[in-house]
């Protein structure tokens, strides 16, 4: 996904003089060809995120297009006050962007997995925040936020994600995208996620359940009616991401089912504990939480048999 963001990145510096990238001196086998095209739209603000926040938001008050880049926490949690003070109140047009979302830097221990960061960037007036699924989506992401004025969130995988979509995909902020089709379980995955979950969906296939599967790569503002549609035509519903099972996408679909007065469908949210995980490689620690394909699947056949069980 970092290669598929950098990548638009320089596509639309070569349209636009306005884009700048701010590092925080890291990221340069990913960052290093941009610098090296764009010199004058490029600054490394050392090891010191606040400063790196600071400097983009006066760039973007001075009418510049400012994207901030660093791994895990770091662009988020560590500057968090200058996002929310410095950013956000004055609807600077300041994209930020971390790399290695989720577990994606699982042998770092936690300093580096990013596991709080959607339920702290969605909370936060005037925020958009959108984790691509696959690169596809990661360059049309980036596309789209630099169009849409005010701050943003994108939250990129760390590198090798497998491409999901085999074509052009109609990328809308804060619209899903119907990756499958079916009537008796919706799986909502956000970001490194989704893959996995269209593994699952096929492997339900199989065993004769039609499987929904939305890629709800906006989850700020969130796709109210895909959930609704959801709600309505399927019997069940499982949100399916790499965070905190508190604040993230499940918490942000859940709050919008409890205010839906005329469906009612059993739902279940698959995501990590509010607790520091364990430190290992992302496939380790994937499979250590249910974050599987295999999770996936037991944890929708579960939840079908529930609502199956209801009616």
């Amino acid at each position: 996904m970092r290669s598929a963001f950098i990548r638009s990145l320089i596509e639309l510096a070569e349209q636009d003089s306005r884009v700048c990238l701010v590092t925080a001196d890291l990221g340069f086998g990913v960052v290093e060809l941009f610098a090296q095209k764009f010199p004058s739209q490029f600054v490394n603000a050392g090891v010191a995120e606040q400063n790196m926040t600071g400097i983009a938001a006066g760039m973007a008050l001075c009418g510049k297009v400012v994207f901030t880049y660093s791994i895990a926490n770091f662009p988020t949690l560590r500057c968090l006050e200058q996002i929310r003070n410095d950013v956000c109140y004055h609807r600077a047009d300041v994209k930020i962007v971390s790399v290695g979302g989720g577990l994606a830097y699982g042998a770092l221990g936690a300093s580096h997995h990013a596991t709080e960061d959607i339920a702290v960037m969605r909370s936060l007036p005037e925020m958009t925040v959108v984790a691509p699924g696959d690169p596809v989506e990661a360059e049309e992401a980036t596309r789209a936020l630099m169009t849409r004025a005010g701050p943003a969130y994108l939250r990129l995988g760390r590198s090798g994600e497998p491409l999901v979509h085999s074509e052009n995909i109609d990328f809308q902020i804060g619209k899903a995208i119907c990756v499958a089709d079916g009537d008796d379980v919706t799986l909502i995955a956000t970001g490194t996620m989704l893959h996995a979950t269209v593994q699952a969906a096929r492997q339900l296939a199989q065993e004769g359940i039609a499987t929904r599967v939305l890629s709800m790569h906006t989850i700020k503002p969130l796709d109210v009616d895909a959930v609704y549609a959801a709600a309505k035509d399927t019997q069940a519903i499982v949100t399916i991401e790499e965070h905190s099972i508190i604040g993230g996408l499940g918490s942000a679909v859940a709050e919008v089912l409890a205010e839906f007065s005329d469906c009612h469908v059993p739902f279940k949210r698959m995501a990590l504990p509010s607790a520091f995980t364990s430190v290992g490689s992302r496939e380790f620690l994937t499979k250590s939480y249910s974050l599987s394909v295999e999770g996936i699947v037991d944890s929708a056949m579960r939840i079908l048999q529930l609502a199956r069980t209801r009616a």
